[in-house]
């Protein structure tokens, strides 16, 4: 009596002879599709731009987020130290003082430092003198004979040319009026020329921001 299953009896079951179902060789149908590009399994795109997994952000740029922007310094010598800055100063002090003190004694016929008069006068002298010797050195090659010493010069923020023109003029008034003006003026002058101090990034004083000029170190 032959033990063979009709191939239509609905409770026969496959032998160990029978070739498998179609596909893969999977007991659950087709293979699972390939990770999508990028290289992660779980299903995420290429990592995000900036460098890293988390992109860039505007901690990336030293000098803050400015859109892309390119730091106007790039390409510019390094900024001036602020101890040339200071001497610079004192040495364009001494050179427009001293001859401007002699000159004035002479035609005061003497000078009385208790003279509130006098010392007014030779203030103003002095000022006027600094004013039209700074403005026109600014103007013509960025250096007055203090910064040349120092050789540091001047130059615009936005390309490091020399600050010709009304640049040069208004950040030579915006440093020399002022202490014209009693009690406010010298206190406008303190902050001026103190403000490099925590001036960040690019060290200006109050007549570098008005002037929209930067002190740079030569060759």
């Amino acid at each position: 009596m032959s033990t063979e299953q009709p191939e239509n009896d609905p409770f026969r079951k496959p032998g160990h002879s029978e070739p498998p179902p179609s596909g893969s060789g999977s007991p659950y149908g087709s293979a699972p599709p390939p990770p999508p590009p990028g290289g992660d399994p779980y299903g995420g795109g290429p990592p995000p731009p900036g460098g890293g997994p988390y992109g860039g952000g505007p901690y990336d740029n030293p000098y803050g987020d400015r859109g892309g922007a390119a730091d106007p310094l790039a390409g510019m010598p390094p900024l001036a130290s602020r101890g040339k800055r200071l001497l610079a100063r004192i040495i364009d002090a001494l050179i427009i003082g001293i001859p401007v003190g002699i000159v004035m004694g002479l035609i005061q016929g003497g000078y009385d430092w208790n003279d509130t008069d006098d010392s007014a006068a030779q203030g103003g002298v002095y000022t006027l003198v600094y004013l039209i010797y700074e403005g026109i050195m600014l103007t013509r090659d960025g250096q007055t004979l203090g910064k040349k010493a120092m050789r540091i010069r001047v130059a615009m923020l936005s390309n490091g040319a020399v600050p010709q023109g009304s640049p040069g003029w208004v950040r030579a008034v915006v440093y020399q009026v002022p202490p014209l003006v009693p009690c406010i003026g010298f206190l406008f002058w303190l902050v001026n020329v103190l403000f490099c101090t925590w001036d960040k990034p690019y060290q200006q004083c109050v007549h570098d921001k008005a002037a929209k000029t930067v002190v740079v170190a030569t060759p």
